[in-house]
C-alpha cells in the first residue's frame, strides 16, 4: 500500500496538471471565438465565387465548342495529389488520427494509381514522412498565426501549375471541416479539375473582357479560395477539438483526485487505527 507522502505527491501532481489543461481550455475557447468568425466571414464568399464561376463557365460554354480551360480538362486519375491538413500540435482528441486514417484509406482506394502527398501541418507530415510516403511539399506552422490568404495562394498556385503541366491528373482535399464546437466533419473532396455546377442558372452579367479571360481569371482564384476555406475551418476545427480535449482531460483528473483523496483518507485512517491498537496494547502489556 502506498505511503501518505506519495499519495499527497501524487494529488499534487495532478491537481498542478489540471490547472495546466484548464488554462489551455480557456486559450482555445478564446482563439475558437476568432477561428469561427472568420470562417463564418469566408463561407459566403466562397459560395459566391462558385455561383459566378458558373455564370461565367456557361457563358462561355455557350460560346464556344473548345475546351473551356486546362483547369476543367478531365483526365484518367494515374497521378493524384492530396492536400492533408492536419494541425502542428496534439492534445486535440482525435482531430489528427481521423484525418491521417482518411489519407490512408483514400489511398488504399486508389493503390494503382500514384499518389503524393502535399502535407499542410505538422503532426501529418511527421506521420508520412516516419513511414516514408512520397510528399510533393509540405507547410509547417501555419496555424501558430492567423491563416493568411497568401499561404493559400501559395499552395494553389503550385498545384494549379502541376495540373497544366499534366504533371498530376487530379487534386483531392482531405480536411476536418469546422461544423461546431463539439463536432468536426471529415471532408474528402476534388479541387482539380473543377467541378462546375450543371445545372442551368440565368447570366445576367455584362461583360467587359471576354468570358473565357474572365473564366481563365477566376478559376485559379476559386482553387486558392477553396483552400483558404478549407485552412480557416480546419483552424476553427482544431481550436474546438483543443477545447473539448481539455474539458475532458480536466473533468478526469477531478475524477482521479476525488479517488486519490479517498484513498489518503483510508490510509490515514488505517495508520491512526494501528497506532491506537499499539498504545492499548502497550498499555494492557503494562498491566
Amino acid at each position: 500500500m502506498p505511503s501518505l507522502i506519495d499519495i499527497r505527491r501524487r494529488i499534487r501532481s495532478v491537481k498542478n496538471t489540471r490547472q495546466i489543461t484548464k488554462a489551455m481550455k480557456m486559450v482555445s475557447a478564446a482563439k475558437l471565438r476568432r477561428a469561427q468568425d472568420r470562417v463564418i466571414a469566408a463561407r459566403p464568399y466562397a459560395e459566391s465565387m462558385q455561383r459566378m464561376l458558373a455564370n461565367v463557365a456557361q457563358a462561355v460554354d455557350e460560346q464556344s465548342e473548345d475546351d473551356l480551360s486546362p483547369l476543367l480538362a478531365r483526365r484518367p486519375e494515374e497521378r493524384i495529389e492530396i492536400l492533408v491538413i492536419t494541425a502542428d500540435r496534439g492534445l486535440v482528441g482525435g482531430f489528427n488520427a481521423n484525418v491521417i486514417k482518411a489519407t490512408q484509406g483514400f489511398m488504399a482506394e486508389h493503390r494503382k494509381s500514384k499518389i503524393e502527398l502535399e502535407m499542410i501541418g505538422r503532426k501529418g507530415r511527421d506521420f508520412f514522412r516516419r513511414r516514408q510516403a512520397a510528399m510533393s511539399g509540405e507547410h509547417v506552422g501555419l496555424f501558430q498565426k492567423v491563416v493568411r490568404l497568401e499561404d493559400a495562394r501559395d499552395i494553389g498556385n503550385k498545384v494549379i501549375e502541376r495540373y497544366r503541366k499534366a504533371e498530376i491528373d487530379a487534386v483531392y482535399l482531405i480536411v476536418n471541416r469546422f461544423k461546431s464546437v463539439m463536432t468536426a466533419q471529415l471532408s474528402v473532396e476534388r479541387i482539380l479539375p473543377v467541378e462546375v455546377p450543371k445545372e442551368k442558372q440565368q447570366i445576367d452579367y455584362i461583360f467587359e473582357q471576354s468570358p473565357q479571360e474572365l473564366l481563365a481569371e477566376l478559376l485559379p482564384r476559386y482553387v486558392q479560395a477553396q483552400i483558404l476555406r478549407a485552412m480557416l475551418e480546419s483552424s476553427a476545427a482544431e481550436h474546438a477539438a483543443s477545447m473539448t480535449a481539455m474539458e475532458a482531460a480536466s473533468k478526469n483528473a477531478g475524477e482521479v483526485i476525488q479517488k486519490l483523496t479517498l484513498n489518503m483518507n483510508r490510509v490515514r485512517q488505517a495508520s491512526i487505527t494501528r497506532e491506537i491498537i499499539e498504545i492499548v496494547s502497550g498499555a494492557s502489556a503494562l498491566d
